[in-house]
């Protein structure tokens, strides 16, 4: 079987999905599916270091690459793509787009459709109310006369919890609904990583860490977070927030400033954007991981802290909450400041909590948000979209 994934980019500046879509190409081709990927050289303001027009490894993963025409926030269209896939597509058994809203994976799915090639769509959480109501008008116009039709007319659109199928059939669309979640690598233990950490960024030994690891955008709430850590006190504590993440210079600067007029600069460390073994050290050193975002279809990094043996603090937003809840890995906090502030000090306060909450969520990444089960599920749907048969993960409302 051979996969075609398309994607507008694979900038690891747009956080989570660039690092899934790499991760669900990998541990597809272990399973046996000849997956690659076709996007842009896009790398937001920037453009990747890439060669055009051919197959290269990227990573450990396939990928075609082509030049960007422009960038109109994530539409980035682009003729070289498009004519490589109007020529390319027919050698392909599926077609698996990735985001929506935006050219490449239109495109991706016009042409399926021209080919007569059955094709997925993941919708990463952009169907969410909240999603929904950023440039509301384009994505009106957009749904109505292109995104819902696109969607109706696939085989099947990949959602990661029964909640994001929810809202894809708010959004009116009655193509078939695959609720497999996204996975989560182990990292590699390191050694002695509270006092590595602390001493990285110059911190006391006995300082509890607060982490924020993902991008900074209003979506994320890191501004929210800094007002429920000030309520804390941490210089009579000892605590310490690292923001680690990239985001609108525009945007940075106002969190800076936010931080500096709470009083609490001394207390707050901005890391920029990290990954690989800095990553690593952030999620094992740390104390407790905290999201309190407006909206989140899966949350990779909850993921990632989860698996990392981190207690979470994230608001019912962050659609994999229930499984949260219901493993008791951390705490669902309502969209409240002072409900925050005693969350994180009741985390603080207790080794005792944060070690048995940290402990079942690593049970729970490894249960439920394992690669290889994920890859084995998903190649199993796309045999079952080709042969014809019911669909085993399809969402039963």
């Amino acid at each position: 079987m051979k996969v075609l994934h398309v994607l507008p980019s694979l900038s690891y500046k747009l956080g989570g999905p660039t690092q899934v879509a790499l991760n669900i190409i990998r541990t597809l081709r272990e399973v046996g599916i000849d997956a690659e990927i076709a996007t842009t050289n896009d790398d937001e303001a920037e453009l990747l270091d890439v060669p055009i027009g051919q197959r290269v490894n990227y990573e450990g993963v396939p990928v075609w690459f082509f030049s960007r025409l422009a960038r109109f926030k994530a539409f980035i269209p682009s003729i070289g793509l498009t004519q490589w896939m109007a020529s390319h597509l027919r050698q392909y058994d599926i077609v698996h787009n990735h985001y929506l809203f935006c050219y490449a994976p239109t495109v991706g799915a016009r042409l399926a459709q021209y080919y007569q090639i059955p094709y997925v769509s993941s919708t990463i959480g952009q169907l969410t109310p909240w999603a929904l109501q950023q440039s509301r008008l384009k994505k009106q116009i957009y749904g109505r006369y292109i995104e819902r039709s696109t969607l109706n007319r696939a085989a099947a659109i990949h959602c990661t919890t029964p909640a994001e199928a929810e809202d894809a059939q708010r959004f009116g669309i009655s193509a078939p609904a695959l609720v497999l979640p996204l996975g989560v690598n182990p990292t590699v233990a390191i050694a002695s990583a509270a006092a590595k950490l602390r001493d990285r960024y110059d911190l006391p030994s006995d300082c509890a860490i607060v982490l924020f690891l993902s991008r900074l955008h209003e979506k994320k709430r890191p501004d929210f977070l800094l007002r429920a850590f000030a309520r804390l006190d941490p210089k009579f504590h000892g605590y310490h927030l690292i923001l680690a993440g990239s985001g609108d210079a525009d945007y940075c600067h106002y969190l800076k400033t936010l931080t500096s007029t709470l009083d609490i600069t001394d207390s707050v460390t901005f890391t920029g954007f990290v990954s690989g073994s800095n990553k690593d050290l952030l999620l094992q050193g740390s104390n407790l991981f905290a999201l309190p975002s407006y909206s989140e279809n899966f949350g990779i990094a909850v993921a990632e802290a989860l698996a990392a043996g981190l207690p979470v603090v994230i608001t019912p937003d962050v659609q994999i909450a229930p499984d949260i809840s219901a493993a008791q890995a951390g705490l669902v906090v309502s969209d409240d400041l002072e409900a925050w502030r005693n969350a994180l000090s009741r985390l603080l306060c207790s080794s005792n909590l944060r070690n048995q909450l940290g402990h079942n969520g690593q049970q729970l990444a490894a249960t439920k948000y394992s690669w290889p089960k994920i890859a084995q599920n998903l190649s199993q749907s796309y045999d079952e979209i080709l042969t014809g048969q019911p669909l085993s993960f399809a969402y039963r409302s």
